[in-house]
């Protein structure tokens, strides 16, 4: 699987940004795709994940603030992110892999189930 997340960029605290990952060669009938982020100095965290299997899944710290959705296509999956906070900046990247790789929803967001990973885009939130 091949992956490329785009619309990071540089925003005020408060405002709102919305990050697309694309991707080509899905094999299976459902993949869980979830977004991912990494600040300097820190650890790469999940954000959020979207599956038929699993649903979604928000981390508590954007929950209420973040959406995942996918397009029409099924091959793109967005992630809108309002009432952005300073603590919010970090690199974003889009990752996959067989929602059957997860037996239940809780670990959709532990970067160790996946494999294909998107370069990353870079959001910068300023206050």
């Amino acid at each position: 699987v091949q992956l490329v997340e785009s619309g990071g960029g540089l925003v005020q605290a408060g405002g709102s940004l919305r990050l697309t990952c694309t991707g080509s060669g899905f094999t299976s009938d459902d993949y869980a795709v979830t977004w991912f982020r990494q600040a300097p100095g820190k650890e790469r965290e999940g954000v959020s994940s979207i599956s038929t299997k699993h649903g979604i899944t928000y981390a508590d710290s954007v929950k209420g603030r973040f959406t995942i959705s996918r397009g029409s296509a099924k091959n793109t999956t967005y992630l809108s992110m309002n009432s952005l906070k300073p603590d919010d900046t970090a690199v974003y990247y889009c990752a996959a892999t067989t929602a059957s790789t997860f037996k239940v929803a809780d670990f959709v967001l532990d970067r160790r189930g996946y494999n294909d990973w998107g370069p990353g885009t870079q959001v910068t939130v300023s206050s």
